[in-house]
């Protein structure tokens, strides 16, 4: 009876490592207002990418580990309207508007090819996306873009590795109608905005084929004798979770202020779902507030952990930590789940 209230093992010993990395924080003098601050702008680079993740874990097509099928959307949304000299707000928006398009046709290519595989949704994920970043470096190379802020210099040719936002839209969702609380800097546009987002989503699960889709995953075979088309309520998941991956790159790039091509987006499904499952899904059904607890708790770890290594340890002990962390996360609800269903 006490094991049902207790929280997940994972987001237990994370929570015991923040308060400890916390005291060591405090220790050395660390500014509260500073970690608050790159808290906000973590949250925004990551917290879309994250929520892009539910559809597909509610409709039972499992976690999506290939999210970089999204992204590689995202970043061709981008691309295309930064060619064309979008810029401020209005180029943002642009873009995401622009990606939704590619994110939508490879969605529908991608869910239904899961359909085909079903029960190893995760590997044929995993390949899938590597696959599509691997082919778009391909591309990147051998696209007819032409503006002087995206090709490289020798040659006159392909998009460079990383493509500076200045001048195009760099932090303008950030600063959109941004104010101060004493040392600490509330980005109230990208709070609404991601607020909206997930407002959308909430009442989306309200609707009849929100609550199709949450059935599907929850049990198949009740779903399909009440009448639940599974292929079609999957693949609109898969659609739905790239399309949101899409405008989850897009808010990410306008944050960090450069867009990121060839292998930069081939391993954005990890930390994306073990913020996931960090926040307490079990890898078949998940609320938004797993992945919003998710998001808070592992980010902090890597905040937390960076100025602390860097001052007790070496720097490179926070990368370190955070793959650890990563790799046993997902390992470890890999391995509840296969138990839930008898594998092992």
């Amino acid at each position: 009876m006490i094991k049902k209230y207790l929280p997940p093992l994972p987001q237990v010993i994370i929570i015991v490592f923040i308060i400890i990395l916390l005291g060591l924080a405090i220790k050395i003098d660390i500014p509260a207002s500073s970690l608050i601050n790159d808290l906000f702008i973590r949250l925004i680079l990551n917290c879309v990418l994250v929520i892009s993740l539910i559809p597909m874990v509610n409709s039972g097509a499992g976690l999506n580990f290939g999210l970089p099928i999204g992204a590689v959307a995202g970043l061709l949304g981008m691309v295309i309207t930064a060619q064309f000299g979008g810029k401020g707000l209005t180029g943002f928006l642009l873009s995401i508007a622009v990606s939704i398009p590619f994110a939508a046709a490879s969605g529908t290519v991608y869910g239904h090819m899961l359909n085909r595989v079903k029960g190893r949704e995760e590997i044929a994920a995993t390949f899938t996306g590597f696959s599509i970043v691997s082919i778009m470096c391909l591309f990147w190379v051998v696209a007819p873009f032409t503006h002087p802020q995206m090709i490289w210099v020798l040659g006159g040719s392909g998009l460079r590795n990383t493509i500076g936002l200045r001048g195009f839209w760099e932090k303008s969702l950030y600063n959109l109608m941004q104010f101060k609380a004493g040392d600490i800097i509330i980005p109230a546009g990208s709070l609404l905005f991601i607020g909206i987002i997930i407002i959308s989503l909430y009442f989306f699960s309200r609707t009849r084929t929100g609550m199709m889709m949450n059935a599907a995953g929850e049990n198949e075979s009740f779903a399909r004798i009440n009448g639940v088309n599974i292929e079609k309520i999957r693949k609109l998941s898969v659609i739905m979770s790239t399309v949101l991956a899409s405008a989850g790159t897009c808010i990410y790039a306008q944050q960090y202020g450069f867009i990121e091509l060839y292998s930069a987006p081939l391993m954005a499904a990890f930390p994306a779902i073990s913020a996931l499952l960090l926040g307490g899904s079990s890898g078949k059904r998940v609320f938004l507030r797993h992945a919003i607890l998710g998001v808070i708790l592992y980010q902090s770890l890597y905040l937390l952990s960076l100025p602390v290594a860097n001052i007790l340890l070496v720097p490179e002990m926070a990368e370190i930590i955070r793959m650890i962390v990563t790799s046993f996360i997902i390992l470890y609800a890999l391995a509840k789940k296969s138990e839930e269903r008898g594998d092992v």
